[in-house]
């Protein structure tokens, strides 16, 4: 049976525009490159999977904190402009611009912390016909796996980024599984506790790095 294909939703990490909540604690420069490591370790990660892998891009790659580490990690992947006009408008085209016929796993770059055995629980959902979401802490969700990608237009009219998108998905698809919850990195703090899980990452080495300069 095909696996499906890995949608990576992801934003060019520009110091001034990437992490911005983070950045508030720690700078603007430190902000994009854990931003960028953050998105080099799920790269990393899902290359363990053999499943063909589509990153969505938004922002300038070229002024992005290590943008030539970056583009080598994309070199193996196909990469696709985002396109539409809210989050939600951006999701729905990126699982349709991304299906190749067999379903698609979507996550974000916030989520480094992310094992191989999450990814193919949630394609194993996908190859079987079931809608898959993975909840996050603050009500949003890190996953959506939908055997039919062109389900995912509802999503252009779910609110995104409030405390119960995860619900309001949920209800969109009628029908979903759920997998287990997990923290988005979107504060300084949430930062260091995903450091905490995954020590030997690039996304630990910029937390101790900017935890030793303070």
């Amino acid at each position: 049976m095909n696996d499906p294909t890995l949608l990576i939703v992801a934003k060019a990490p520009v110091p001034g525009l990437a992490k911005t909540r983070i950045a508030a604690t720690i700078g603007d420069e430190p902000a994009a490159e854990l931003a960028a490591a953050a998105l080099l370790d799920t790269l990393e990660t899902v290359a363990a999977l053999g499943w063909p892998v589509v990153v969505a891009m938004t922002g300038d790659l070229g002024e992005a904190a290590r943008a030539d580490e970056i583009t080598r990690a994309l070199s193996g992947v196909r990469v696709i402009a985002q396109r539409g006009d809210g989050l939600g408008e951006r999701l729905a085209h990126a699982h349709a611009d991304a299906d190749d016929g067999h379903g698609v796993v979507q996550v974000g770059m916030d989520t480094p912390q992310l094992t191989v055995r999450d990814y193919l629980d949630a394609g194993a959902a996908v190859r079987e016909g079931s809608r898959v979401m993975g909840p996050a802490t603050d009500g949003g969700w890190w996953l959506l796996g939908l055997p039919d990608p062109a389900e995912a237009v509802v999503l252009a009219d779910v609110p995104m980024s409030v405390d119960d998108t995860a619900a309001q998905t949920e209800r969109a698809l009628v029908t979903i599984e759920r997998l287990r919850t997990v923290r988005d990195m979107d504060t300084w703090a949430d930062a260091v506790d995903i450091a905490a899980e995954i020590p030997l990452s690039r996304v630990a080495a910029v937390v101790q790095t900017v935890r030793v300069s303070a």
